[in-house]
């Protein structure tokens, strides 16, 4: 059984391996040649400890994240998703590699959105956002990078200081032009995407300040009580899940706009899978808004374990 830290992680997951390893797990649970339940969220306080376990039929593999959220952790100077993955061989049980999650959760999170991004941005999205300063904008700016040509990207958060760092952090290894903006709506003035990546329990993104053709990466909110996004502007838009079964009891942007009246039931347009194997349309029109809201499921995780760890102990280039 091989022990796969995260510089092990970084070194062999790069976007494209971990775009098509995302893509296989998220095809997979649309083709229903998967096994995956949603996940056990157990609080801890105002933390969470959750189990996320899958098989991936059509790689053989079966595995379970085990992470710990706790967003008052970045106020400590310490991740606020830490965990592992254990992995397993579908076929003979026989454990395979335990994988640093917290290296993985990085990565295959902003795949996640530059996989949903490749596929319902529009052609010629430019101009990027991003509303958070931590380690998922970070990773998110560089994912989206490999799939659109974006010329600059605007970041703001609740800490100026923290954007100001973030700049310093990511300007020498970006290929676009970071700005900081004094809110978020000077941010998303003009963005082709948003991604939002905070901890925010309340709506940060308002319907009024999104221009028509706009698709979202909605990513922080992961708990029913928890949302990013207005109703109104989940009501305007063409609204995709990872997972429709997870949406159903987590996805906070969705269900608190239901709640309040602004949404019905059938919302949802599909599952990003979905789109993938031509089940469920993607965008229709340029000037439709689409949003992905990504709750990060077990199928990515372990389809993105395996490549790091088929990368690993196959030599593979």
């Amino acid at each position: 059984m091989k022990i796969i830290t995260a510089h092990d992680v970084y070194r062999h997951l790069t976007w494209e391996r971990a775009r098509a390893a995302v893509e296989t797990g998220l095809r997979d649970l649309a083709e229903n040649s998967t096994v995956m339940p949603v996940r056990s969220a157990l609080p801890m306080g105002p933390n969470i400890f959750g189990l996320m376990p899958a098989y991936l039929g059509s790689i053989g593999v079966a595995g379970a994240k085990l992470i710990t959220i706790v967003p008052e952790n970045r106020d400590r100077g310490l991740p606020s998703h830490q965990g592992l993955v254990a992995l397993f061989g579908g076929h003979d049980g026989v454990p395979l590699a335990v994988v640093d999650g917290e290296a993985l959760t990085v990565i295959r999170t902003a795949a996640a959105s530059a996989l949903a991004t490749q596929w319902l941005a529009r052609p010629d999205a430019r101009h990027l956002a991003i509303l958070g300063a931590g380690q998922q904008a970070e990773s998110h700016v560089l994912a989206l990078a490999t799939v659109r040509p974006f010329a600059e990207a605007r970041v703001w958060a609740p800490h100026p200081e923290r954007v100001a760092a973030f700049i310093e952090r990511m300007t020498p290894c970006c290929s676009l032009t970071l700005k900081a903006a004094k809110s978020a709506e000077e941010a998303v003035q003009d963005a082709d995407v948003i991604c939002t990546v905070t901890a925010a329990r309340s709506p940060i993104l308002k319907n009024e300040w999104v221009r028509s053709g706009t698709h979202i990466n909605a990513v922080g909110a992961c708990r029913a009580s928890d949302r990013e996004l207005d109703g109104p502007l989940v009501a305007r838009a063409r609204f995709y899940v990872d997972s429709f079964a997870a949406a159903q009891q987590e996805a906070g942007d969705y269900l608190l706009a239901r709640q309040a009246g602004d949404i019905a039931d059938g919302h949802i347009v599909g599952e990003l899978g979905e789109v993938l194997v031509g089940r469920a349309p993607g965008r229709q029109s340029p000037d439709e808004i689409t949003i992905f809201e990504s709750l990060g499921v077990a199928v990515e995780d372990i389809a993105s374990a395996y490549a790091v760890y088929r990368h690993m102990t196959e030599g593979m280039t």
